[in-house]
C-alpha cells in the first residue's frame, strides 16, 4: 500500500512562484509520521520537481494555501481520471470543503493527525467517507517527530523546520490562523522539543520555527530558549513586535541562537492596528521596537498590510520610509487578502467589496476587493512599486550595510527576493 504526498506548486510569474529559495512542507511530514507502519511513504513537490502522474501509489495526498488550491485541484483532477483514490486538508479546504470535493475522493477538515489514520483504516476497508473532521485537537504531548526522511534529495535550502506550539492567543481579522486552530494557545514538552532539535542538528545546524507565536507563553518561551542555549543552533521564527518591550526574554532568544524575527507591524497608523484587532503593537513605539530586537543581534522581517480601509495613496511612500530608518533588515508587504474563514472576509462579503474569488491571485500580490481609500489600480501600483524600491540596491545598503550577525540570514534573503521581483516582473 503506497501514499504520494504532494506539495502543489506556486503560480509562475508570483513573488512565492519564483523564489529560489525553497521549504518543505512540514504538515505533509507529520501526517506521514502518524502513517500506520506497513505503508509505504513517497513525496514530491511540484515546486521544483516534475509529478510522475503514473505513479503506482494508492493514495494520492495534497495540501494547499489558498493561492495554491487552483494547481492543487489542477493535480487532483489529474490523477482521479487515472482511477487513483485523492485526498486533500489544509487551511482552504477546511473552510471550503465542498468545493474541494468537486475535485477529490475526501476532506481532512482542521488538524489532520488524528483523522489520518481513520482515513487509512476506511480506505482498507473499502469505506472511505467524503468528510473527516476530529472531534477534538491533537494533544501536543502526542505529536510525533516529523518524517523528514521524506525530504531527502529535494532541492530544499533546510528541512529544519519545527513547531513547538499551535495557534495563537490573539485574533487578528485577516489572520486565518485563530479560525483553523482558535485561540487557544497549545505546547508541545519542552523536553521533546529538545530532543527533536539535537536530533536536527545533526544535519544542519540552522532551523525554523514554523510557530505563528513563539513567545505568546513567555514561562514556556523562557524555558526552552534557555534549554536550547549552548546547542549551537541559528533560528528564526515569528513573534510580535511587543516582544521587545520583554529584555530578558528577548536576550534568552538572542543568547539560544536566535537570528531573525518575522514581525507583524502591519500598520504605521494606530486606527487601522485597531480596526484590524492587533492589540499588541504601538505604532509610536515601533523604531524602539525595532532597535531592541538590532540590539540582541536578533533581525527582522517586517510585515505590513496594504489596503486597509485608512489607507491612502501615502501609505506606501510612509512605509518604505520607516522600513528604512528602521533598517528593517526585510520585509513583505502582503496586499489586504480576504482568505476563506477569516472575519475579514465575512466582513468585506457583508460590504459587497469581494471583487474576485480566482484563487490563484489570493497570493498577497493581488487586489481582490474594492479598496476605501484607494483605487485598486492604486494599490495594486503601490504595492509593486515599494516591492521594487525596498529590494533596490540603494535601499539595501541603507538598511543593512553595517556588519550584524543576522546579516548571514538577511543578506541572501534580501538577494533572493530582489531577484525573484526581477523575475516575475519579466515572466509573460
Amino acid at each position: 500500500m503506497k501514499i504520494l504526498f504532494i506539495s502543489p506548486g506556486w503560480p509562475k510569474g508570483r513573488l512565492w512562484g519564483e523564489l529560489t529559495f525553497k521549504f518543505p512542507s512540514l504538515s505533509l511530514a507529520a501526517l506521514a509520521a502518524v502513517s500506520p507502519v506497513g505503508w509505504d511513504i513517497s513525496f514530491c513537490d511540484d515546486n521544483c520537481e516534475t509529478i510522475d502522474f503514473d505513479t503506482d501509489a494508492d493514495i494520492v495526498a495534497l495540501t494547499a494555501m489558498t493561492a495554491q488550491v487552483t494547481r492543487a485541484y489542477e493535480i487532483a483532477d489529474a490523477f482521479r481520471s487515472r482511477g487513483k483514490t485523492v485526498v486533500m486538508g489544509g487551511f482552504h479546504v477546511s473552510n471550503m470543503p465542498d468545493e474541494a470535493l468537486g475535485h477529490v475522493d475526501a476532506v481532512v477538515v482542521g488538524e489532520g493527525e488524528l483523522s489520518w489514520p481513520r482515513l487509512l483504516a476506511d480506505w482498507q476497508a473499502g469505506a472511505l467517507q467524503p468528510l473527516y473532521r476530529s472531534g477534538s485537537q491533537m494533544e501536543m504531548s502526542l505529536i510525533p517527530a516529523a518524517r523528514r526522511d521524506i525530504f531527502k534529495n529535494k532541492k530544499y535550502l533546510l528541512t529544519n523546520t519545527i513547531q513547538t506550539t499551535r495557534g495563537c492567543p490573539h485574533d487578528c481579522e485577516f489572520c486565518s490562523v485563530t479560525a483553523f486552530y482558535g485561540r487557544k494557545y497549545r505546547k508541545r514538552p519542552i523536553d521533546l522539543v529538545l530532543a527533536e532539535l539535537g536530533e536536527l542538528i545533526k544535519t544542519n545546524s540552522f532551523a525554523f520555527f514554523v510557530d505563528d507565536n513563539i513567545v505568546a507563553d513567555r514561562k514556556y518561551s523562557l524555558e526552552l530558549f534557555k534549554g536550547m542555549k549552548g546547542m549551537g543552533l541559528k533560528w528564526l521564527s515569528h513573534a510580535p513586535i511587543d516582544f521587545a518591550r520583554d529584555p530578558e526574554l528577548m536576550k534568552a532568544a538572542g543568547e539560544s541562537g536566535c537570528l531573525g524575527m518575522f514581525v507583524g507591524f502591519e500598520s504605521l497608523s494606530q486606527d487601522s492596528l485597531s480596526a484590524m484587532g492587533k492589540s499588541t503593537n504601538t505604532a509610536q513605539s515601533y523604531l524602539t521596537d525595532a532597535r531592541a530586537f538590532r540590539d540582541n543581534g536578533i533581525g527582522i522581517l517586517g510585515s505590513f498590510v496594504l489596503g486597509y480601509d485608512g489607507d491612502t495613496p501615502d501609505v506606501f511612500e510612509k512605509t518604505l520610509r520607516f522600513c528604512e530608518d528602521a533598517r528593517l533588515e526585510s520585509a513583505i508587504f502582503p496586499i489586504l487578502t480576504p482568505y476563506p474563514g477569516t472575519t475579514v472576509r465575512q466582513r468585506l462579503e457583508e460590504e459587497g467589496r469581494i471583487i474576485s474569488d480566482d484563487w490563484r491571485d489570493y497570493d498577497m500580490e493581488h487586489v481582490t476587493f474594492k479598496p476605501n481609500g484607494m483605487t485598486v489600480d492604486q494599490l495594486q501600483q503601490g504595492y509593486e512599486r515599494i516591492c521594487r524600491e525596498f529590494y533596490s540596491f540603494p535601499s539595501m545598503y541603507r538598511r543593512i550595510f553595517k556588519l550584524h550577525r543576522s546579516v548571514q540570514v538577511f543578506g541572501p534573503m534580501n538577494l533572493g527576493f530582489r531577484a525573484a521581483i526581477r523575475r516575475k516582473t519579466t515572466c509573460p
